[in-house]
């Protein structure tokens, strides 16, 4: 089985729409699985949801899906200096004022977590495990410098073994390791990259004897984004780094 996964969305519809084009374009898929953060920093929260929802995608809460469902008191995102800090809560307060109630039912539905057999559930074969964050949060961060010994203890907690690919999100960066024949895969971004490419990001894995994991970047109207953020009421910084895939100063 061969699945598409994609992950953190964050309403950019023109991104999301580019991905899923691509994504159609493909003969060698099986499947479309989410990994949440569908909301918040774009102003297309209702539209992105709602698309989501028409393909029939399923997926799991990102930490952005699961705090504007319940109405947390923040999004539970991380941020290294002040400012970064006053942008994720401005970008909260709008994401839950121009939420509709549908899409709150929805995002406040989704599971914290996913478990696939593409083999089937009647033979022993590998697992695919999805979540957005970690096992406990999905507001932890999983970044590719933890060490491997993090790594082993998150799959200890999800109950993997040898064989078995653990996908998830929440980062925005894109990376693949395998421990003790356990994969590991993050699966970057579509809707806000952090990693100096502006290109929407998603991730095609392979379950089966063998897994192999493939990453994609799919050019989309990146100016349409930005031209809508800045016509809305969020801030502008979020356009530019839609521009500059996460990297203030970069030239796309």
């Amino acid at each position: 089985m061969r699945y598409a996964l994609i992950s953190d969305i964050h309403a950019n519809l023109p991104a999301l729409e580019a991905v899923l084009a691509d994504i159609d374009a493909r003969s060698d898929v099986d499947a479309v699985y989410h990994l949440g953060d569908l909301v918040g920093y774009a102003p297309w929260p209702n539209e992105a949801a709602a698309l989501i929802r028409s393909r029939a995608i399923g997926g799991v809460a990102g930490n952005y899906d699961s705090t504007t469902a319940t109405d947390y008191e923040h999004c539970g995102c991380r941020y290294e200096d002040l400012r970064q800090a006053e942008l994720a809560h401005l970008s909260y307060a709008w994401t839950r004022e121009h939420v509709s109630v549908e899409t709150k039912r929805f995002l406040g539905g989704l599971p914290f977590r996913l478990d696939l057999r593409p083999l089937g559930g009647h033979v022993a074969g590998p697992r695919l495990i999805l979540i957005h964050g970690s096992p406990m949060l999905n507001t932890v961060y999983w970044t590719e410098d933890r060490p491997d010994r993090f790594c082993s203890q998150m799959a200890e907690h999800l109950g993997v073994r040898a064989g078995d690919v653990v996908a998830f999100g929440h980062t925005h960066k894109p990376w693949h390791r395998a421990i003790d024949g356990i994969h590991f895969v993050n699966t970057g971004s579509v809707g806000r990259p952090k990693d100096g490419d502006w290109r929407a990001g998603y991730v095609v894995i392979d379950v089966g004897a063998d897994v192999t994991v493939e990453f994609v970047r799919v050019e989309y109207d990146v100016e349409r984004a930005a031209r809508a953020i800045r016509e809305s009421d969020l801030p502008d910084e979020f356009a530019a780094d839609l521009e500059t895939g996460g990297m203030p100063g970069a030239v796309r």
